[in-house]
Parts: structure tokens; sequence; C-alpha cells
């Protein structure tokens, strides 16, 4: 069985002859064509190792173990689960963001560890789905579009949020496009460090992007979040 099946509890025929035995033994979310949410995972994982060109409906249905036709229950086209892919980045990575910037907060510093929190959680920023976008943008000029936008979306909500707290406009533009290229370079340069690294990192970049130091106890907290001391 191939892993995305493994993955995604789908029963793969073991040979002439067995694929009833196949069907009775799917679950009732996949069943033998598999499901939607299994086809657009797929699809995810070969976007994030291969880039966009490995995003083709028979590799995919191979990997899956599942048949070509299988894909068309779920999706009218290519095109329709590459909009599901670019659909599912925003919501992986903008739409926290955004969030991020208006969380409850009751200092500045705090507010700015959010955004930073969110940043270093995959699970509210997906960083591998955020580089492969963008080397999606660079051969489909509708895909680079809306990564523009997200761009241009993420900035306003950080340059908001320090407008919020009491940063003149000009001031407020120039620290959100700080703590936004901070975080683009990591993701495009595909920087490795520790996870202690980086936590000793974030007093001083919450100094550089507010103009304020965070109180320790703001930073313990912080780092507790992430399970460090």
């Amino acid at each position: 069985m191939s892993s995305y099946a493994s993955v995604m509890n789908i029963s793969v025929p073991d040979g002439p002859g067995t694929e009833g035995r196949g069907m009775a033994r799917a679950g009732k979310e996949t069943g033998w064509r598999g499901s939607r949410e299994g086809w657009l995972q797929a699809a995810y994982d070969a976007l994030v190792s291969e880039g966009i060109d490995a995003v083709k409906i028979q590799p995919l249905a191979e990997g899956l173990g599942l048949s070509r036709t299988s894909f068309y229950w779920f999706f009218d086209t290519r095109e329709a689960l590459l909009a599901a892919l670019a659909e599912m980045w925003e919501a992986r990575t903008t739409r926290p963001l955004v969030t991020a910037t208006t969380a409850y907060a009751e200092t500045e510093t705090e507010a700015m560890l959010n955004v930073i929190g969110c940043f270093l959680r995959p699970e509210t920023f997906d960083a591998r789905l955020e580089f492969a976008m963008r080397g999606w943008g660079l051969k489909d000029a509708g895909i680079l579009a809306r990564i523009h936008a997200a761009d241009a979306l993420r900035l306003s909500a950080l340059a908001q949020m320090l407008a919020r707290w009491g940063h003149a406009p000009a001031d407020a533009d120039v620290r959100a496009r700080t703590i936004y290229l901070v975080q683009i370079g990591y993701i495009s340069m595909q920087v490795e460090e520790t996870l202690e690294t980086r936590l000793s990192r974030i007093p001083t970049y919450v100094e550089i992007y507010t103009g304020r130091a965070p109180e320790p106890r703001e930073i313990a907290r912080f780092r507790a979040g992430f399970g460090a001391g």
C-alpha cells in the first residue's frame, strides 16, 4: 500500500479479483474512490515536495492506489484541484496571521508575540506551503497576483495592529514591512535553526519590531507555549 493510501486509510486492491474485498474494507468516508480530502492531501504533498508540475492527476492516482477516473468524483478538472490548493494556502497562512494581529493582548509587546507565535507554529502558518506557492507563482501569473494580494493584506493587518498601539502611519508601515520581510526571508532562504535558537532571538526581534522590550514574564509565557523553559 502506498504511503498516501496508508495515511488516508484507503484500501488498495491486492490484485485481480480482489476489488470487491477492497471495497468492503474501505472506510465509510473514503471508499474505493478515495475522498476529496485524500486527493487534496496528495496534491499538497506533491506540491510542497516537488512543485506544481508534480500535481497531475495520473501520478496522484498512482500514489493513492486509485483509478484516474476516481478523481472526477471530487473535482471537475485539474484546475479545480489547483484552486482548492490555493484556498488551502490562504486558510493555512493569511487567515491565521490576520487573526493573530487582532488577538487579545495587554501590551504591544504581547501583541507582537502573538504574531511571532503564529509564524512559528506550522498549524497557523504553513511555511512549506508558502514556499511552494511562491515557486508556483513564478510559473503562473494568476497565482502570482494572488500572492501579491496576500502580501498586501498581511502587511496591512500588521500595520493596522501597530497603529492601534500608537505608531504613526509611516512608522507602522516600515515596522510592518520589517516584520513581514524578515519572516518571508526565513521561508524563501529556507533558513534552518533550532527552536531554542529562534526563541533566544525573540526578545530582540520584539524590541526591534515595536521599539519596546518585552517583559520577562511575557517571554516566559511565550516560551512555555512552545514547551521551552
